[in-house]
């Protein structure tokens, strides 16, 4: 062995620096593990990291609010932010057909054309009059539980163009399991009630939400941190690892981690690599996953825009970007007094076009999207601009998902390794779900 190769001893070795490996490192540290944080990048945080730049804080990976219906999670979250969070009543619209329509969709009925409404309320009880005369079949795909639930009206005008440009990827190659309990059937008196202009609120859980003052979204990354900083190792790029009689032996090719336990929360794309003699089949299952890239629009505007919290934007023709945020009305010192912030986000698969598009490229087609949308009155609005790229951003459920990811979490728990998290299950998971699923993980309650 070269004299420059180190080796440390840990009791627990945590690759990747994201939110649900911070969280995990802090709670293992309270209960008195010795843990360590493997995280490639020079920062730590993740999809949750966040830049500061001319008075402007954005976060890198797209838009992220504080909110969960899981009260434990809430409570933590909220709590490790102490002072440093401001709450904000949801002001979210979805922009069609050059309106400002309420969000949810089903819940801004009133607010569209009167054939647009008829159309949508009409195709939803036509559908549940099918229902309950057993006439459906049970859906198979996606696309066909947005038809299922929704009914045709709503889902040909909004639900199946937004998700699809969102997702990049066919609805009808999608798989359906993962929408039980994240997108609920809207109750029929609401539609009724939604159509005829009275007022209906949906997704209560995410009507009031939190943010940090000052950081943007990785100042809850820190502060989950602040007692473990000295536990996180920023640089360290994982090369191998090597099952040992004692547990674990993990090496950036300089250095080497020994580790009684090994827990991934990287995605298993990345992981795999640092294993050797990986069946042919767990390759193939890799190889078939789905995912999503990201590139975050961030614009610094010279002047108020709106008091919107975000807006969905389901119509190709104003532009590639799904989502339009606007962090400015999350906290008054995300942006310079008298100005503010915009986020647009755009999916994408590498080597597509879009991939292939400049920095330059991407925000002077998000801004002609904006000034068609008459968000921003004319590029000369914009004082900052800036593009950050996540190349994980959202895992894609295709319709043999199941089946590949069920192969490669067996192969790596065979292997001792654990998975958890966003990543390293590869599992579509909110902020909150990252969070529960580490709490789960440690069988933990109350963990602040």
């Amino acid at each position: 062995m070269s004299r420059r190769h180190t080796i440390a001893i840990v009791t627990t070795a945590i690759i990747g620096g994201g939110l649900t490996g911070v969280t995990l490192a802090r709670l293992l540290s309270q209960q008195g593990e010795d843990v360590v944080i493997l995280e490639r990048e020079d920062t730590y945080g993740g999809l949750c990291r966040s830049h500061t730049e001319h008075g402007f804080t954005f976060d890198d990976g797209g838009s992220h609010i504080i909110f969960s219906r899981d009260a434990e999670v809430q409570s933590f979250m909220r709590e490790v932010l102490e002072d440093n969070k401001a709450e904000r009543n949801r002001n979210t619209k979805i922009f069609f057909k050059g309106a400002y329509v309420k969000y949810p969709f089903e819940n801004g009925l009133s607010e569209l054309s009167p054939e647009d409404r008829f159309y949508c309320i009409n195709e939803y009880i036509k559908t549940l009059i099918s229902l309950e005369k057993g006439e459906l079949l049970p859906p198979e795909n996606f696309r066909e539980w947005i038809y299922y639930t929704f009914g045709k009206g709503i889902a040909d005008l909004y639900m199946i163009p937004y998700n699809e440009k969102i997702w990049n990827y066919p609805s009808d190659k999608m798989s359906l399991h993962w929408v039980d309990g994240r997108i609920p059937r809207p109750p029929v008196e609401d539609i009724i009630k939604s159509a005829i202009g009275i007022e209906t609120e949906g997704y209560t859980h995410q009507s009031v939400f939190t943010y940090p003052v000052s950081g943007g979204i990785e100042a809850l990354v820190r502060a989950i941190a602040a007692p473990i900083q000295d536990k996180i190792r920023c640089g360290f790029s994982v090369s191998s690892i090597k099952k040992t009689e004692d547990g674990f032996s993990i090496s950036n090719g300089t250095e080497t981690i020994l580790a009684e336990r090994c827990i991934s929360t990287i995605p298993p794309q990345e992981l795999l690599p640092c294993l050797s003699d990986v069946p042919s089949k767990v390759i193939e299952a890799i190889a078939a996953l789905h995912y999503n890239s990201l590139f975050s629009v961030c614009l610094g505007v010279s002047h108020p825009v709106n008091d919107y919290s975000w807006l969905y934007v389901p119509q190709d023709d104003l532009g590639m970007f799904n989502r339009v945020s606007f962090p400015s009305n999350y906290s008054d010192v995300v942006a310079p007094a008298g100005q503010s912030s915009v986020l647009a986000e755009i999916t994408f698969n590498d080597g597509d076009e879009v991939s292939r598009m400049t920095n330059d490229a991407i925000i002077s087609h998000t801004v002609a999207g904006l000034v068609r949308m008459n968000i921003l009155e004319s590029p000369e609005d914009v004082v900052y601009a800036t593009v950050r790229r996540q190349d994980y951003a959202y895992v894609v459920y295709d319709l043999a998902y199941q089946k590949n990811i069920s192969v490669i979490l067996s192969y790596l728990r065979e292997r001792g390794i654990e998975p958890l998290g966003r990543f390293g299950e590869f599992e579509y998971l909110n902020m909150d779900g990252c969070i529960r699923r580490v709490l789960d993980y440690l069988g933990l309650k109350n963990p602040v």
